[in-house]
C-alpha cells in the first residue's frame, strides 16, 4: 500500500515532452476542456492506458475465462459513458483521452448549463455552485456516470443562473449599439470626405491670384 504521506503517482509524463506537435496537441486539449495543468491530461492518458492494458490482457485469455471477465470491464466503462452497452473490446482499444475528458464534471457542466468557456464552469464547480443529485461536488475532474448526468444542476442558493440570463439579454443589446455607432461613424465620415474636394477647389483660385498680386 505504501506510506500515505507519499502517494503513488497516478500519471506518467510522455516520453518526448519537447516534441513540437505533441506540445501543440496538448495545448489545444487544455484549452478545449479547460484543464489547469498538463498533469490532468497526463492522468487521463495514464488511466486510458490502464484500461487498454486490461482489454489486451482479456484478449489473450481463453474463451471461457474471457466470457467471465469481459462483461465486468465493459459494464464499468459503459456505466461512465465511455462505450455503448453493446460495445466490444475493440471499441475499448479505440478509445481516446478526449473521450475520458468529456466525462469530467467540468465538461458536462460547461456543455449543459450554458457557460461560455470551460474555465467558467471550472470556477463554478470549485466554488460549490454545482450539485449532482442531492450533494454538492466541487471536484472538476469528477467522472459523471450516465445515471448522474441528468441530475447535474445549480445549487439552490447559487446566483450564477441569473448572471447567465443577464449576459444573454445584454449581449444582443451591445451588438445593436455597436452596429448603430458604426453606421453613425460612416455617416459622419462621408460629409467630411465630400468637403475635402470643395476645400481644394476654393484654394485653387487663391493660388492663381497670388502671381497677379506680385
Amino acid at each position: 500500500m505504501g506510506d500515505p504521506k507519499y502517494p503513488r503517482k497516478v500519471w506518467r509524463k510522455p516520453k518526448r515532452p519537447l516534441n513540437y506537435e505533441l506540445k501543440m496537441d496538448e495545448l489545444q486539449t487544455l484549452g478545449t476542456f479547460g484543464l489547469r495543468t498538463k498533469r490532468e491530461l497526463w492522468k487521463a492518458h495514464t488511466e486510458l492506458s490502464r484500461v487498454r492494458q486490461q482489454a489486451r490482457s482479456l484478449l489473450a485469455l481463453t474463451q471461457k475465462v474471457r466470457a467471465e471477465k469481459e462483461p465486468i470491464l465493459l459494464k464499468s466503462l459503459s456505466r461512465i459513458g465511455l462505450i455503448a452497452n453493446d460495445a466490444t473490446l475493440d471499441d475499448v482499444l479505440n478509445l481516446k483521452p478526449t473521450d475520458l475528458l468529456a466525462r469530467r464534471l467540468q465538461t458536462i457542466v460547461s456543455n449543459k448549463l450554458g457557460f461560455k468557456t470551460p474555465y467558467q464552469a471550472r470556477q463554478a464547480v470549485i466554488h460549490g455552485h454545482i450539485m449532482v443529485g442531492d450533494r454538492k461536488v466541487d471536484i472538476p475532474s469528477y467522472t459523471v456516470t450516465v445515471a448522474e448526468e441528468e441530475s447535474v444542476h445549480f445549487s439552490p442558493e447559487s446566483k450564477i443562473p441569473e448572471m447567465l440570463e443577464k449576459t444573454k439579454v445584454e449581449a444582443p443589446k451591445a451588438e445593436a449599439t455597436e452596429g448603430e455607432e458604426g453606421s453613425k461613424a460612416e455617416a459622419t465620415d462621408a460629409p467630411a470626405a465630400e468637403a475635402a474636394p470643395k476645400a481644394e477647389a476654393t484654394d485653387a483660385p487663391a493660388a492663381e491670384a497670388a502671381p497677379k498680386a506680385d
